[in-house]
């Protein structure tokens, strides 16, 4: 695909038929077929293979390296973050990680799939063309299959915020999922934006998903010094030097810069583990504010609560259930 320079996207069947659910609470959903993608790694630059598989209810989100024969699996959840710089990488009990796996953890959530198996032949997620559109394309091609299990959906009771220096993260109760978020950056091209958007009909795909991760051409040089960002390039970051972008094609948004905030936020926040019934705001946040605003968040067993939704009405869960749930959620 031209739009995303080097990277091929292929589907392991004759047929296509695209979908895309919203985030609200219904039934759980994986794939309807298996797909495949192949990209740049981001940090090392080297040509990774992505693929996505179907799987039972209630799997959740399991990435599998499966170039290291015999390793463990590794889920998708926030208290398996073993580092947030630069991105956010999760890791197993036997030392394996998968980097870079925000922009496909948003692609996921704003597609609405539950459960599927990510099969990675390589220690990072390739890059794609910086956003998350390849994968919600990935997706629409493989379709969504409903399972007979409801979505899990974490209720926010009561505000929970962190705050580092000038940086800050917050949930709190709303009737719906919103993310916000608000940035300010000396350069002029970015300067100071502010976005929020609610989860609801499509606006992921129409407002967010196409934005893509940025940098400064003297951050860009300071990290290929450093041996990282060898696999970054025109074709999958917006990069600015001085009070220009140097992209030939200009911004996707005019707001891009904070839009690939909210992205980001979006595939973080899925390391929850389900949908939130709540709203997210950050301010000059990141991937490591936000993890320690989930771990402050499932620290508080009075802040959550799981919900089932019946229809259009939502029903805690019975407490047994939940107290099996919440010990899969400390244990996961």
């Amino acid at each position: 695909m031209n739009h995303i320079g080097q990277d091929v996207i292929s589907d392991t069947t004759k047929s296509v038929s695209p979908v895309i659910a919203s985030m609200g609470p219904e039934k759980q959903k994986t794939l309807l077929r298996t797909m495949n993608c192949v990209g740049i790694a981001l940090h090392s630059g080297e040509k990774v293979s992505l693929t996505l598989r179907p799987a039972e209810a209630y799997t959740g989100i399991i990435f599998r390296r499966i170039d290291i024969p015999g390793s463990k699996e590794i889920v998708a959840s926030w208290d398996n973050v073993v580092d947030t710089r630069m991105c956010t990488t999760l890791g197993s009990e036997d030392g394996v990680t998968i980097s870079t796996v925000e922009h496909l953890m948003s692609a996921l959530a704003g597609c609405g799939v539950d459960n599927v198996y990510v099969d990675v032949n390589g220690p990072e997620v390739p890059v794609m063309d910086g956003s998350a559109q390849p994968f919600v394309f990935l997706i629409e091609c493989a379709g969504l299959l409903e399972q007979d299990a409801p979505r899990r959906v974490i209720e926010i009771l009561k505000p929970v915020r962190v705050e580092i220096g000038d940086k800050m993260a917050e949930l709190i109760p709303s009737d719906t999922f919103s993310v916000g978020f608000e940035i300010d950056f000396e350069s002029e091209v970015v300067a100071k934006q502010e976005i929020t958007v609610t989860m609801v009909n499509g606006s992921f795909k129409k407002e967010v998903a196409r934005a893509r991760t940025f940098g400064f051409m003297h951050e860009v040089e300071q990290l290929r010094a450093a041996g990282l960002g060898l696999g970054g390039s025109l074709d999958n970051a917006v990069i600015v030097e001085g009070d220009k972008v140097l992209n030939e094609d200009g911004l996707r948004y005019d707001d891009e810069f904070v839009r690939h905030k909210v992205l980001d936020a979006v595939g973080d926040l899925y390391l929850a583990g389900g949908v939130f019934l709540g709203s997210y705001k950050g301010v000059r946040s990141g991937h490591a504010l936000t993890n320690q605003l989930l771990r402050a968040l499932f620290a508080d067993k009075s802040a959550w609560r799981y919900v089932d939704f019946a229809e259009e009405s939502a029903v805690e869960v019975a407490p047994k259930e939940a107290e099996v749930v919440n010990l899969v959620a400390a244990t996961a």
